[in-house]
């Protein structure tokens, strides 16, 4: 089998580890001959010769187990949190061409249009389940994750099996993961720190641990869930850091903390770097994860209170291009530009305009131009500076203000508007939306009706009413006409 695949690198795993715990929730700990026995559980349940296959669970033993299946038997999997909106979540599966879906029997009714596998916690492990025996190639497809789309809709990311392969190896290469590593498991499953977690750790041998999503939302119920799991490694938001740099003490297993999703403050790691190494990193999710990783120090702060987003991971390589694309010299500002193994298959589906972000250099090498300004600082690592589009980032998630004016203009009540983006004093973005009303408005219905296509964090922070939205000489929507909201910062 092909060491270029994550069924290859996990089944070499599973044979070396032959004690300790694997995988482990709050419910459940399995060795890995355990959670081996339970993938081909899931495994069999699916239809034969399927090819993508949706996954909708709480996040639990189970949920990475029906992840490993339906690798396993030569399928891709399409994830998606069941707190998402209804639409949402019809709109992915049906676009990503989805055959089934691996969900929990309290979510049966987000899916009733698919067949449905039922995978419940606790669910009796078959010890006498068949090895399912398909071959499984590089160039074959892992996941598909959907990201914010300019064309109004989600778009989805296709990443295949040597793309996760490689930033496992990136991963090793830098961070160094082994038996004695837990990861904690804390991101949704749609996002790439999720992808980072799970498979960076089980194809390197180290233990994952997941919480509850309880225990999640409550810092007093997590830190003595990441102790009693003696967990060594977490990855994630900005913010999850931020709120640990205000702890007093940290669990005494922590030995490193990665940050990545958005931009990452000084004042949000001041206390946590005097304590442990702390690592900011970058990468959308058409390069598998990240691109770049740096080593957080005390004198590497930006004028901006910024980390740089330092050099390309192993196997990647990074440079600055022009609006021709064209490298432009070191400390002038241009595109983010990527190449190398975690470079994906691109999106699915006829969307040319986001297609044209992938391309291939003269000698074959495929290549991304990511959206985002950046510039290489006399050391050689990159600061980034912001998008060149109008996409922003909330809470660590791509957001395209024009996938929500959509949606907004959809609504009843709403006679003409427009959803615009603004930063408040700490640099970070939010939404306002500016609706022109009619005799029907009701901002609770909009509201509503907006919560079955979009995420939470894709409603707009404010609406504010106008009584018209001005265009200018070009006709185009005026935006210095807008009333602009003033928002605090985060201290």
């Amino acid at each position: 089998m092909n060491e270029q695949t994550i069924i290859a690198m996990i089944e070499n795993q599973i044979e070396a580890r032959t004690q300790g715990v694997f995988v482990t929730d709050e419910d459940r700990a399995l060795t890995a001959n355990e959670f081996d026995s339970l993938i081909n559980t899931i495994a069999q349940k699916l239809p034969k010769q399927v090819k993508r296959v949706g996954i909708i669970m709480d996040h639990s033993v189970e949920m990475i187990a029906a992840i490993f299946a339906v690798l396993r038997t030569g399928a891709a999997y399409v994830p998606a949190e069941p707190t998402f909106p209804t639409e949402r979540i019809r709109y992915m599966l049906t676009d990503a061409q989805a055959e089934c879906v691996i969900t929990n029997a309290a979510y049966s009714a987000l899916t009733d249009y698919l067949p449905q596998i039922f995978i419940e916690k606790g669910i009796a492990i078959d010890n006498s389940a068949a090895h399912t025996m398909i071959s499984v190639e590089p160039s074959d497809l892992a996941y598909i994750l959907y990201t914010s789309g300019s064309t109004g809709k989600p778009k989805g990311v296709a990443v295949e099996h040597r793309n996760v392969c490689h930033y496992v190896r990136a991963f090793a290469n830098e961070f160094h993961p082994s038996l004695k590593d837990t990861m904690l498991q804390f991101s949704v499953c749609s996002f790439d720190i999720f992808v980072e977690e799970v498979f960076t750790t089980l194809l390197s041998g180290a233990s994952l641990a997941i919480p509850s999503a309880e225990t999640k939302k409550d810092l007093s119920r997590l830190l003595p869930f990441i102790e009693a799991n003696n967990v060594t490694i977490i990855s994630g938001f900005p913010y999850l850091l931020k709120d640990l740099n205000e702890l007093p003490d940290l669990p005494a297993s922590l030995r490193l903390l990665i940050s990545g999703g958005d931009v990452l403050r000084y004042s949000y790691v001041d206390k946590l770097m005097r304590r442990l190494p702390i690592y900011n990193t970058y990468g959308p999710s058409e390069t598998t994860v990240c691109a770049s990783y740096f080593h957080c120090k005390e004198n590497s702060v930006l004028p901006d209170g910024t980390f740089p987003i330092g050099k390309p991971v192993l196997g990647a390589e990074i440079f600055i291009s022009d609006e021709s694309h064209n490298r432009v010299k070191d400390g002038e500002i241009g595109e983010i530009c990527i190449l190398g193994g975690g470079v994906s298959r691109g999106y699915i589906g006829n969307i040319p305009k986001e297609s044209e972000a992938f391309s291939h250099t003269a000698d074959g090498k495929r290549i991304y131009f990511s959206g985002d300004l950046g510039y290489i600082l006399p050391d050689g690592n990159i600061a980034f500076l912001h998008r060149k589009d109008m996409q922003i980032m909330i809470l660590g998630k791509r957001v395209e203000p024009t996938e929500v004016e959509n949606i907004l203009l959809k609504c009843n009540g709403v006679k003409a508007g427009c959803v615009r983006a603004d930063t408040d004093e700490s640099g970070l973005s939010f939404l306002t939306a500016y609706i022109v009303r009619d005799e029907n408005f009701s901002l609770k219905e909009i509201k509503a009706e907006m919560r079955k296509y979009l995420a939470d964090f894709m409603i707009p922070e404010f609406f504010i009413e106008v009584d018209r939205i001005a265009l200018n000489a070009n006709g185009k929507i005026d935006v210095k006409a807008l009333p602009r909201v003033l928002k605090e910062g985060l201290k």
